[in-house]
């Protein structure tokens, strides 16, 4: 980010017919007066119509679109600060109501214990607070057997989300990552077992990689902890991180076992701002029992007028988040989003189908997978993923363009993201655009095909 001082324009200058709005204004510096609040609201508006249009964006996962009674419900709670409890207990119980709605989709009712959880502000803080409990929960059992505790690591593939190098790099824990290759884009059960120790405070798997889509083997992966637990005498728990998968998984496929029907699985994220389809942010850590939880790590506070529990990395927050969710489990319950979830993949299933057809992609993600689609493209093509990336710009879509994880970064690839919102009628006018951009660069190649490697070091396996 530049510093005002780096940046050649100090004014803003927009010429109006509006009597309020004939000067310059400072831009980097406060004004000395006051401005009409509708002249405030005109430039920033026309400042704003610079970005994408969030319908054409299909590089995000986070929702667009709400219905109308959400959106007031949500403004209607934008004054109210959700940690102050007492003073807004009934903001609290919908919180209590939506961790319990989510830890029941989630199968905690069949461990036979009480799940706890609680909202955060997306699945970073979900991931965050789930981390720093496999932490300490590790350090205590190392405690206990009056072994050293100074060398925590966590094994992940190395197609995690950037996140997970934030928890490492911002908690002391060495990230330990299986290495994707051509053949295989989401972790290795053998070269994830070949990574653990008695140091290991837990494995993660994807419930969908912001890849490709698929959904790790979690199961697989529960097995292989199950027994290598049982051979050496370690307690290593698997954690689920279902930032994009958890709100697609029970109602697109049911009979799928990953959460806390099996044992090793302790913890879950999962963010409520992308398949849960509520607008960004929010997100939901739970926990299969209040065991998992370390009383070290939730605060007692009393100054907002009674004795409170927060475990958190912010602390003030708005409620529309929460109250967003809540009306969308009140709204919608299983049936509406068994429907949404089934209507998304059938959209990106068509997509994946034209572009099959067209000849010039090979489409590598998964059908049974989040509702994305995730492409290569042809090797005689004369252009790259971002190459074309770019054209379609031209046309307002915005679809990413990105290399796979190491060491399979050789290859680059094109995301389709759908969401609700984004009609079959609009499926088919994107893959319109993408065949007119294909014939274009066709056409015209690229002088110099435009490249990008994955930035993430590759980790040998051990």
């Amino acid at each position: 980010m530049l510093s005002k001082h780096e940046q050649d324009d100090t004014q803003i200058a927009p010429l109006y017919g509006s009597r309020a709005m004939v000067a310059p204004i400072p831009k980097w510096t406060l004004a000395e007066g006051e401005m009409a609040p509708d002249a405030a609201y005109q430039i920033i508006h026309d400042d704003l119509t610079l970005n994408g249009n969030p319908l054409l964006n299909l590089a995000s996962f986070v929702t667009t679109w709400m219905d109308p009674q959400a959106r007031d419900l949500m403004m209607e709670a934008m004054p109210v600060n959700f940690v102050d409890a007492p003073e807004y207990p009934q903001t609290a119980e919908l919180e209590r109501r939506c961790v319990s709605i989510i830890a029941d989709l989630f199968n905690a009712d069949a461990t036979g214990e009480t799940a706890v959880g609680t909202s955060t502000v997306g699945s970073s803080e979900a991931v965050m607070l789930a981390g720093l409990a496999l932490k300490w929960n590790w350090r205590t059992r190392r405690a206990a057997q009056g072994k050293p505790a100074d060398k925590p690591n966590i094994v992940t593939g190395s197609n995690v989300q950037v996140v997970w190098d934030k928890l490492a790099r911002y908690f002391d824990i060495e990230l330990r990552c299986v290495d994707m290759t051509h053949e295989r884009t989401v972790i290795g059960v053998p070269e994830a077992k070949a990574l653990i120790d008695e140091n290991t405070i837990a494995v993660v798997g994807i419930l969908g990689s912001t890849y490709t889509g698929e959904f790790e083997p979690i199961q697989e992966l529960d097995a292989m902890l199950q027994a290598l637990n049982k051979e050496t005498g370690w307690d290593v728990p698997l954690h689920v991180d279902a930032a994009s998968g958890g709100f697609v998984a029970p109602f697109a496929y049911p009979d799928l076992i990953w959460d806390f029907r099996l044992p090793t699985v302790k913890s879950i994220n999962v963010s409520g701002h992308k398949y849960g389809l509520v607008y960004p942010g929010v997100g939901w850590a739970i926990w299969r029992s209040r065991e998992e939880l370390p009383d070290d790590l939730l605060f007692h506070d009393a100054y907002l007028g009674e004795d409170q529990i927060t475990f958190n990395l912010n602390f003030s927050k708005a409620s529309n988040q929460v109250v967003g969710q809540y009306y969308n489990f009140l709204r919608l319950g299983r049936e509406g989003y068994t429907r949404i979830m089934q209507g998304l993949l059938e959209t990106s299933a068509h997509i994946a189908d034209a572009a099959e057809a067209s000849g010039h992609f090979n489409v590598i993600s998964a059908k049974d997978a989040l509702p994305l689609v995730t492409v290569t493209l042809k090797s005689d093509e004369h252009y790259t993923c971002h190459d074309l990336s770019d054209k379609l710009r031209e046309r307002g879509w915005i679809i990413p363009a990105y290399p796979l994880p190491p060491k399979a970064d050789d290859v680059s690839c094109l995301r389709v993201v759908v969401r609700e919102g984004f009609s079959r009628d609009m499926a088919d006018r994107l893959m319109e655009d993408v065949l007119r951009a294909v014939n274009a660069l066709n056409a015209r190649p690229p002088a110099a095909p435009k490249r990008v490697r994955h930035t993430r070091k590759a980790q040998a396996v051990c």
